[in-house]
């Protein structure tokens, strides 16, 4: 490492539109974590079983996951600061729906709708980032957008509960109104305005409807079959075959439209692709901590629900004191590597998780989690930055989302697969294990998360090997000609 010029100033709007950028983020977090909490008050105030009422979470998911980059294209499109307001806007006007919702189906229809207002919030975040902040300070900003995301995820609960039992489920929800609020005044004063939106007839030519249209559904069969509330069955892998059928009827249109959605020469970008492949394996693996995780404490170590959710709390508020400190080492590191070096931290932490909990119990279990967690974070901000940094102002929206939709997939198809591969080390149903089969499943699992890591440090080094590769041979062509 070697000394740098100090990074210019952010300016005093810059410093109010990254705060609310940041706001935006931990308000679409909030929108997941802060609902898990109210699921059993909601199954008994609504009258509805658990596999219904868990609904008011995977509709959210859903809306985020098909519509993300959709979203992402329309920033780029109408501009970037002026479909985020729209998005903060409709958030929190669907957040008071769901405080006002008067039945069950109500509130999973404006959880839906809350959850398309998240897809603007979580694609637009990453992408205005650079019209905020100068470029030397990328890697801090994305470390500040990782924190706040993680405050989300370990406030959420705790908030939650506390709401609940102050002012019932309904407040859970409401709350999230000035949270929404006060980030759409922050992103008004302190973002440049969007330039003036294209016209009409350019619109609908370039925001390729039809593989809009086909993208959303393909995403969405492939989340209803991962999440089948047990497991994969006969209707699952039809919804997975529909998926596929999907993606190759997808490529088809892309490769046919003037303005695709997904450039399929993008793909063809070995860092891109690398980037997104990886974030899809990271995501999968911080999943499985959350779905290992509460088995474990309290079925193997003993721990009351209490101890369990405070244990639990470990990772996200880890993430909140390493995000921003981590992001500045990326300022001043170059982002590839650091993106590779996270990947080796969580390799290492799920390798921990693995093996020291059979010898040290919980000391052991929360030794992974200090390695691996903040590995998690240091790629995000190294992906984030050097992925953002290279893409062209007009492709930010787009590639923005694309990076929270490989997010997403990663995260349900943790939930889905890590989950089965638990179960099954476990030797069925993990709700009723003993602690010696739940250990065993802890082990095999964690392994499992670190042969992923292992191979997203293959891919990621593949990556900027072929990336270049590529920039040599294009420097090769520009001296010949």
């Amino acid at each position: 490492m070697t000394d740098m010029p100090a990074s210019p100033p952010i300016s005093a709007p810059g410093r109010a539109g990254l705060i609310g950028l940041a706001l935006s983020m931990l308000t679409a977090s909030l929108g997941v974590s802060i609902a898990n909490v109210a699921l059993p008050t909601l199954a008994l105030a609504l009258h509805v079983p658990f596999q219904a009422v868990q609904w008011v979470v995977l509709a959210y998911l859903l809306a985020v996951t098909v519509a993300i980059v959709g979203v992402g294209r329309l920033g780029d499109a109408l501009g970037r600061r002026r479909v985020l307001s729209a998005g903060l806007g409709l958030f929190a006007l669907a957040s008071a729906f769901c405080g006002l919702a008067p039945s069950f189906e109500l509130l999973v229809a404006a959880r839906a709708l809350q959850g398309l207002g998240a897809a603007a919030l979580m694609a637009l975040t990453l992408a205005l980032v650079r019209e905020t902040v100068p470029a030397e300070r990328t890697g801090a900003a994305m470390g500040l957008l990782g924190t706040t995301s993680a405050i989300g995820t370990a406030l959420g609960p705790s908030m939650g509960g506390l709401l609940i039992a102050a002012a019932g489920w309904r407040a859970v929800f409401v709350v999230l109104v000035p949270a929404a609020l006060a980030a759409l005044l922050l992103i008004r004063r302190g973002l440049p305005a969007s330039p003036a939106p294209t016209p009409a007839t350019t619109l609908r030519q370039g925001l390729d409807l039809p593989g809009t249209l086909v993208l959303a559904l393909t995403l969405a069969a492939y989340a209803l079959a991962m999440t089948r509330p047990h497991g994969l069955d006969a209707i699952g892998f039809g919804l997975l075959g529909l998926a596929g059928l999907g993606v190759t009827i997808f490529l088809a249109v892309e490769q046919r439209a003037g303005s695709p959605l997904i450039r399929p020469a993008a793909l063809r970008d070995p860092l891109l692709a690398s980037g997104l492949i990886c974030n899809l394996l990271i995501a999968t693996v911080i999943m499985t901590t959350l779905v290992v995780a509460p088995f474990y404490l309290s079925h193997t170590l003993g721990l009351d629900t209490a101890l369990v959710g405070l244990v639990m709390s470990a990772g996200p508020v880890l993430s909140a004191l390493t995000g921003v400190p981590l992001g500045r080492l990326v300022d001043r590191v170059d982002a590839g590597l650091m993106a590779v070096a996270g990947l080796g931290a969580m390799a290492t932490g799920a390798t921990l998780l693995a093996l020291l909990p059979a010898w040290f119990g919980l000391p052991g279990y929360l030794a992974g989690i200090v390695v691996l967690t903040p590995g998690y974070q240091l790629f995000q901000a190294a992906n984030n930055t050097q992925i953002m940094s290279a893409v062209p102002a007009d492709r930010r929206g787009v590639t923005s989302g694309m990076l929270g939709l490989a997010r997403n997939l990663g995260l349900v198809t943790g939930a889905a697969v890590m989950g089965a591969v638990f179960a099954a080390a476990a030797g069925g149903d993990v709700a009723t294990a003993g602690a010696d089969a739940v250990a065993r499943g802890l082990r095999i699992t964690f392994a499992t998360a670190a042969a992923l890591m292992l191979a997203g440090i293959v891919v990621a080094l593949l990556g900027r090997m072929m990336a270049g590769r590529r920039a040599s041979a294009l420097r090769s062509r520009q001296d010949r000609s």
